[in-house]
């Protein structure tokens, strides 16, 4: 699709295209879209002008007393919608409040928080951009229920190719199950779901999300990986909410449902979204020195020991669910360690080994998860990078490392000595309670959008913590 610059572009588009609906999605702070639609003969340049109005606090904005704000569409992130009836055009749109009759962009808009970072790494001097690659892993699944009542708790998930349905006799069972922890790289039969992956690549590489490749993963019951190709912040953010509405809305056109939930199954691979990150000044990659420890710049080690240093008060924004620590536990491919190393995925932080080119030098945090709004994940993750590279924090002498060995290998004592990330959501609010400030340089986070992040995970945490789980029964029951 041709890049829209006016008002006129979008009618002339909307009258070759026969566009019969023009819809807006607007993202809000738990990372997930809302969308207002119009006729096509309501769009007009006043939309681009006056904006369309609505009610902030119903996506988790100020107050419900101050509520009224407006949305402007960007005219940049045009798509059409593959899965509507009447054809529709979609926008991203951005987010503004009213003040004295005037129009402002909302300071907390999660994709204004992202263009504030990108304009604060310049305004440093460090680089012009900064690139990020997330790895996206979930489970295809064909089932999925789930109620909880005063007297009746129950979750039922089913994946067609788990191990537990090769003894089910109530069809025609061909086999080509997937044992537990073995779904890593099986080719057909045993990957089910490869024919809907391979559709939605397409569908993502048609929309503007660019793939590097798709594969099963390590979950028996269904587990897979998308990684994309690297963009800008704001603009990976975009393609990340994209490739989640394509893959989900394609996932019920072929009769499956698919979750980020971090850990959907006990006792199986739980589900991350590692981030790569490098930075570049024009075209000069700033991360490469093949003098340095694993290849990488003074600049390399610096962001990585921002980000360790950083890395707990980051989960509220990185690991935002409660379901988020059920997958950080030890002795997982999860990692729980803060600290760095070379091909280590018991780190935190992980130095890909067979990335040696200088362009394609860089590192990867592995602890986050899809759960969290990407334009405050990717944010949060720059700014804790640019915080070390003002700072100089060096990463070996901040005791992060390098450990280029299996860390729950090491000896008590040893292990002992690495700091772990925080155990749960309500640790994690206290280390960003705690720890804050280099989020809100140059006005990137408003103490504001902090403070209603840690007072509704706090909430959630204590929600969750006070429920019956089916297994205390087992436990308890008979004491």
């Amino acid at each position: 699709m041709r890049p829209f610059q006016t008002a006129e572009d979008v009618l002339a588009y909307i009258s070759e295209a026969d566009i019969q609906i023009v819809d807006f999605k607007v993202i809000d702070m738990k990372g997930r879209w809302h969308h207002l639609s119009i006729p096509s003969e309501r769009f007009g340049p006043s939309v681009l002008t006056s904006g369309i109005g609505f009610d902030g606090s119903s996506y988790g904005f100020l107050t419900v007393e101050k509520s009224d704000m407006v949305f402007i569409p960007d005219l940049s992130t045009a798509f059409v919608d593959p899965f509507t009836d009447e054809k529709t055009l979609v926008f991203l749109a951005n987010i503004f409040r009213l003040k004295d009759g005037q129009r402002l962009r909302f300071e907390d808009d999660p994709r204004f928080l992202a263009e504030k970072a990108e304009t604060y790494l310049k305004a440093q001097g460090i680089c012009d951009r900064a690139l990020f690659g997330p790895e996206f892993e979930f489970y295809v699944l064909n089932h999925i229920s789930y109620r909880t009542d005063t007297h009746h708790m129950e979750v039922r998930i089913d994946a067609d190719q788990a191990d537990w349905n090769t003894g089910d006799t109530t069809y025609r069972n061909l086999g080509a199950k997937v044992p537990p922890h073995g779904g890593y790289h099986v080719d057909l039969p045993m990957d089910s779901s490869y024919n809907f992956r391979s559709n939605t690549v397409r569908l993502l590489e048609t929309h503007g999300v660019p793939v590097k490749y798709h594969h099963s993963e390590n979950g028996g019951p269904g587990q897979v990986e998308i990684e994309v190709e690297f963009a800008t912040l704001r603009e990976m953010a975009d393609r990340t909410m994209k490739l989640k509405y394509l893959l989900k809305n394609n996932a019920h056109l072929f009769g499956l449902t698919t979750t980020f939930m971090p850990k959907p199954f006990w006792n199986e691979a739980g589900s991350g979204m590692h981030i790569h990150m490098h930075f570049f000044d024009g075209d000069r990659p700033l991360f490469f020195d093949p003098d340095g420890y694993s290849q990488l710049s003074d600049t390399a080690l610096y962001a990585i020991g921002g980000i360790l240093k950083h890395a707990a008060a980051l989960m509220p924004f990185t690991n935002p669910s409660t379901n988020s620590y059920k997958r950080l536990v030890p002795g997982y491919e999860a990692p729980v360690s803060i600290c760095y190393g070379t091909a280590n995925r018991s780190a935190v932080i992980r130095i890909p080994g067979y990335a040696t080119e200088p362009h394609n030098k860089r590192f990867e945090l592995r602890s986050p998860d899809a759960t969290s709004n990407p334009y405050l994940a990717f944010t949060a993750m720059l700014m804790a990078a640019i915080d070390g590279i003002e700072n100089k924090i060096d990463p070996v002498a901040a005791g992060f490392g390098p450990f280029d060995v299996n860390l729950y290998k090491l000896p008590e004592e040893e292990r002992g000595k690495v700091k772990g990330l925080p155990a749960t959501l309500l640790e994690a609010c206290q280390a960003l309670e705690a720890d804050k400030d280099f989020l809100m340089k140059g006005g990137v986070f408003s103490e504001v959008l902090i403070r209603n992040q840690i007072e509704r995970l706090t909430k959630e945490h204590y929600q969750i913590s006070a429920l019956p789980h089916p297994e205390e029964f087992r436990l308890y029951y008979e004491l």
